[in-house]
């Protein structure tokens, strides 16, 4: 018997962001970072906020969730008691929600709170997932955690809130959504439901990342990307994923990469890698074919090798580093870390579901071919 479990209620397209007046007389707490403050975006949460609700903030967030962050939100929690929290901002501010409410489940101080994520970058696809990952900054790993209990309740994708994003965040944002699908895709947990979501996810990319990234005031196309990176979570929210990310919480934990850029890097060898195995080739040169890349009568070898070159082509388009070193990684920091960083990923969370058996040597392998 095969499961799929979908709780978000997902609201999206225009004013949707209105779905917050809804909300009266509750205490609500919003976790966001501090450039939403100072910028004046969370103005646009707060002024559709009904005057009936009690509102507090929260602008702790920083990149790549830090445990001791995640330590004192939940000191907030139990003073403040919320019963909406409202995660607003990237990938760091909707883990960060979803870690605070995981530890806050775990020591009975939660209760019951909803949760509502509001993306304002097209990646991570946080706001429709049971995962959140967190960093321990003292032993350079990143830790990520599954659980039903922290899916968000409701998700709003808004694309004039992703409008502003810089064209370098939009392509590692991109290119994660890019991983996400395709790793879904071949994940052993992939199904027909999370196959038909992975592939409308790469099918939307195609259309739309590259003119996100020439035009960001592309109203339709930022709206295009949201809908992929929605798609793409809860493919792999459901499916798993596997060694791109496996590695990339790695590399981003020890060489502070950004995570979508990690992946961007990783994601070309890591489907030379997995293709090694037929049938996970096979369905490589599925998605090709699915998504309009190259007519169903050619071969699969041309197929998957015009997969990957539609990656490489997306990345040289939009100016993303392909190595590294071109990322800022010290040969003598590599040559440090790499035993370290290729040990930690074999124990990371996403590895149990990547369609082929590695090996550290494995990933050691990979990561020298990527430096």
């Amino acid at each position: 018997m095969e499961r799929v479990y979908l709780k978000t209620k997902i609201f999206y397209g225009e004013n949707s962001l209105e779905r917050l007046a809804s909300i009266c007389e509750k205490r609500i707490w919003i976790i966001c970072d501090k450039f939403l403050i100072d910028n004046g975006s969370i103005r646009r949460v707060l002024e559709v906020i009904d005057n009936s609700n009690e509102v507090k903030l929260f602008n702790g967030v920083l990149p790549d969730t830090p445990l001791t962050v995640i330590g004192k939100g939940a000191a907030i929690l139990t003073q403040f008691k919320p019963e909406v929290i409202i995660a607003f901002g990237g990938g760091s501010a909707i883990d960060t929600a979803k870690g605070i409410l995981y530890f806050g489940r775990e020591m009975k101080i939660a209760g019951n709170v909803r949760l509502i994520a509001i993306p304002t970058t097209s990646g991570t696809g946080s706001e429709v997932t049971a995962a959140t990952v967190v960093v321990d900054h003292e032993t350079k790993q990143k830790h990520i955690f599954f659980d039903d209990s922290i899916y968000p309740d409701e998700a709003i994708l808004d694309a004039k809130l992703t409008l502003t994003l810089p064209p370098d965040i939009t392509a590692n944002t991109g290119m994660d959504v890019m991983t996400h699908a395709l790793e879904a895709y071949v994940a052993k947990g992939s199904s027909v439901y999370t196959d038909a979501m992975a592939e409308k996810a790469v099918e939307l990319i195609m259309k739309s990342l590259l003119k996100c990234y020439r035009c960001g005031d592309d109203l339709e196309a930022r709206g295009e990307m949201l809908l992929a990176s929605s798609l793409a979570g809860i493919a792999f929210s459901i499916a798993g994923l596997g060694m791109s990310h496996s590695i990339a919480h790695q590399v981003g934990g020890t060489f502070h990469i950004a995570h979508g850029l990690a992946n961007a890097i990783l994601l070309n060898e890591v489907i030379l890698f997995n293709g090694q195995d037929e049938k996970v080739f096979t369905k490589y040169a599925k998605m090709a074919y699915q998504t309009g890349m190259v007519e169903r009568n050619v071969d699969p070898k041309l197929a998957v090798a015009v997969l990957i070159t539609f990656i490489r082509s997306l990345k040289k388009l939009m100016n993303m580093p392909v190595s590294l070193s071109e990322c800022g990684v010290t040969q003598a920091d590599f040559d440090k870390y790499v035993q370290y960083v290729s040990q930690n990923a074999l124990n990371d969370g996403c590895t149990p579901m990547n369609p082929r058996q590695i090996t550290a040597q494995d990933v050691e392998t990979l990561l020298k071919k990527i430096y």
